[in-house]
């Protein structure tokens, strides 16, 4: 993006984003820190509808987990329970990460038998769902 004066202030000097970026990845390049790898963060979550009981949550909560000893492309989950002191959450309580090395490991993950039996022991439970994947910046 020289052409656009993204890093640059002319296509060859930097600017200021351009000095952090150099300063940031330069400890990389140079290899005294390992270089951080890219990954895909599939976040996801959950208003439940009020009816649902704690057994339930237990069970949706287990089987969600579990999809990462099922599912051999999930590299890594992590759940948890909202609080935020904000109030910025509109009625979502649950919290759950799921990482991938690539969109083709979360195409194998979407399609799969494992997750698509998890989707339907939602069936009637969420008032709403929220799905948000994004790649690693640094």
């Amino acid at each position: 993006n020289a052409e656009q004066g993204v890093l640059t202030t002319d296509g060859v000097h930097l600017n200021e984003a351009g000095n952090r970026f150099v300063s940031v990845r330069m400890p990389e390049g140079v290899g005294e820190i390992a270089a951080k790898k890219r990954v895909l963060r599939h976040v996801v979550l959950f208003r439940y509808k009020p009816e649902v009981t704690a057994a339930q949550l237990d069970e949706i909560n287990r089987a969600f987990q579990d999809l990462q000893r099922q599912i051999p492309e999930v590299r890594d989950f992590e759940r948890g329970i909202n609080n935020s002191p904000e109030g910025l959450a509109k009625g979502f309580t649950h919290g759950y990460l799921i990482t991938f090395g690539s969109e083709a490991d979360r195409d194998a993950y979407l399609p799969h038998p494992a997750h698509k039996k998890f989707v339907e022991m939602l069936g009637g439970k969420l008032e709403e769902p929220f799905v948000f994947d994004y790649w690693t910046v640094e």
